[in-house]
């Protein structure tokens, strides 16, 4: 039959052909033949330029779709093998030191069996940066910066010496954004204390009493009371915050633990609850399993990781010369920082007036922070993520060490909100956004990743209003708004350029950040209140008071 159909489709094509060449010779007169004879080379001409140009765009929409296969079959091959051998490394070093090594690989195997989302696997590994340190090209950029801080260094004392003729090393700006440290530590010990002294108890005394089967109302007053816990622990430590007016610094600092031991707060009874619901009446080790020993709750309390495992991969040994470098580096990151506000930010905006306002000095403003705050952006990304985690990390032996990955080669915003962070990511991976899609469905994941920005810009934004004492939501804005837009715009952003994208953006974002809450920042210094109401706390002064010129 097929063969029948090919034959007719040729006869078919032979029999046009005919009709063609006959349209073509024509049986006028000499004049008439010719006409038509070129009238039918043109039309020749013209059919095979145009089956030429068609040949060319399937060839290039082919190379095009194989290039695209090729790209994300390397992508997939390479995040798989990469997968494969972490995990033959963690066994290897679980192996050697003594752990079980199928405590977590099974727990991972059945998630992507039954088609759940993947859980975080802890495995051995060193951080990025480390590992890009052995190489000589990027640790000589590594000495530029320290180069860098250096020329700072001297820059602030020549400009004491020769404008003011004195040499002062007194650091006022550190000394006045870290007041009042005292009451910090106060603080601090009382966040840990109740970590330690009500949440561990409460939940072991839960775990001991309950009786083992369906939930039932002693299940849903200990729900209640974890509810109770954790808005108390929001709602205490800014009231204490709020009535020592804390400086900048110092409130990061209470903000940001406190935010942090929310969330292990909830990794450990979010995990542990379940095993203790799930418990079987014949169990005759219950309360073990069930439980877990202290030391592990308090090992988790320190460690660098914000979701909780009963054991995590362990390195054999502690390099306390590693421990105090990372120590020292912080401490040279937060001279860094001063030297770029004391350089860059206060000389422009302490005097903050009607001019700033215009949008011609705004504008100016705007690209002359774009260097300085994405400077601070690196400084504090490499002091926060790699040196200060690195240092606790080597302290506790805590082995997977992946604290970040390569984000600034991103071409995606997506990519890069996974990799910039990767100890929060991996939090709200674990217990926003798996847990979201498990209620609303796999299919939904649009909706649980807004959700996640939603929580996420919401908490950057409470520690910068805790921070400046005052309501800007210019970051909720560009987070949960601009950066949130920008992953579906960059969604496929295969190509090399999307990178070059995504640095301008962050220019930009940073410049804009930096001048914005630095002109709010100077403005409520300079301008009196209005009123002395929580309104005040939410009106913009930059844009609404007016300043002597």
């Amino acid at each position: 039959m097929e063969a029948h159909l090919r034959d007719h489709k040729r006869d078919l094509n032979d029999n046009d052909g005919m009709v063609n060449k006959s349209k073509c010779n024509g049986n006028g007169n000499d004049k008439t033949n010719n006409a038509k004879m070129n009238n039918c080379d043109l039309k020749r001409e013209s059919d095979a330029r145009h089956d030429l140009t068609m040949k060319r765009i399937n060839h290039q929409i082919i190379r095009d779709r194989a290039q695209q296969l090729k790209s994300d079959l390397l992508d997939s091959m390479s995040s798989q093998l990469e997968e494969l051998l972490d995990g033959f490394v963690s066994t290897v070093e679980q192996i050697e030191v003594g752990d079980d090594p199928t405590i977590n690989s099974g727990a991972h195997k059945r998630g992507k069996k039954n088609g759940e989302i993947p859980d975080k696997i802890f495995v051995t590994r060193s951080s990025v940066l480390t590992e890009l340190f052995e190489i000589s090209h990027i640790r000589t950029i590594y000495h530029i910066f320290v180069a860098i801080l250096i020329v700072f260094s001297l820059n602030t004392m020549l400009y004491d010496v020769l404008e003011k003729g004195s040499f002062n090393l007194n650091f006022e700006m550190i000394q006045w954004a870290f007041g009042k440290f005292p009451k910090v530590m106060a603080m601090w010990v009382a966040m840990q204390g109740s970590t330690l002294l009500i949440v561990y108890p409460s939940f072991y005394y839960w775990a001991a009493n309950r009786t083992p089967g369906n939930a039932g109302v002693y299940d849903f007053v200990w729900i209640g009371l974890v509810v109770v816990y954790q808005l108390a622990f929001l709602i205490i430590p800014l009231m204490y915050l709020i009535e020592h007016d804390l400086p900048p610094a110092s409130s990061v600092i209470i903000t940001s633990e406190q935010t942090r031991f929310i969330m292990k707060t909830h990794s450990f009874i979010r995990e542990n609850t379940a095993r203790v619901m799930y418990k079987k009446k014949d169990d005759d080790n219950s309360q073990e399993n069930a439980c877990p020993d202290f030391s592990k709750y308090l090992y988790f309390l320190f460690c660098p990781t914000l979701v909780y495992r009963d054991n995590y991969p362990r390195t054999q040994n502690i390099s306390w010369r590693y421990v105090v470098t990372n120590f020292l580096q912080v401490l040279a990151c937060l001279f860094y920082i001063y030297y770029i506000f004391e350089r860059f930010c206060v000389p422009v905006f302490q005097n903050f007036n009607g001019d700033h306002i215009t949008p011609k000095a705004f504008i100016l403003s705007v690209f002359g922070c774009m260097m300085p705050g994405t400077l601070v952006l690196f400084i504090a990304f490499f002091a926060i993520l790699h040196s200060w985690l690195n240092a606790f990390a080597e302290m506790l032996r805590f082995g997977d060490r992946l604290f970040y990955k390569d984000w600034w080669n991103s071409t995606t915003f997506s990519n890069y909100y996974r990799t910039w962070n990767v100890v929060v990511h991996d939090w709200l991976y674990t217990y926003v956004y798996k847990d979201i899609c498990k209620l609303i469905g796999n299919n939904n994941r649009p909706g649980a990743m807004a959700c996640v920005f939603l929580i996420s810009a919401v908490f950057h934004e409470y520690i910068l209003t805790c921070t400046f004492k005052f309501f800007y939501p210019v970051l909720f804005v560009m987070f949960a708004g601009a950066g949130f837009g920008f992953i579906f715009l960059t969604d496929k952003g295969s190509n090399r350029s999307w990178n070059v994208f995504m640095w301008v953006a962050l220019f930009i974002g940073n410049g804009l950040l930096m001048c914005l809450y630095s002109m709010e920042f100077y403005a409520r210094q300079n301008c009196p209140a209005s009123a002395e109401n929580f309104l005040d706390l939410a009106i913009p002064r930059s844009w609404f008071c007016d300043l002597p010129k």
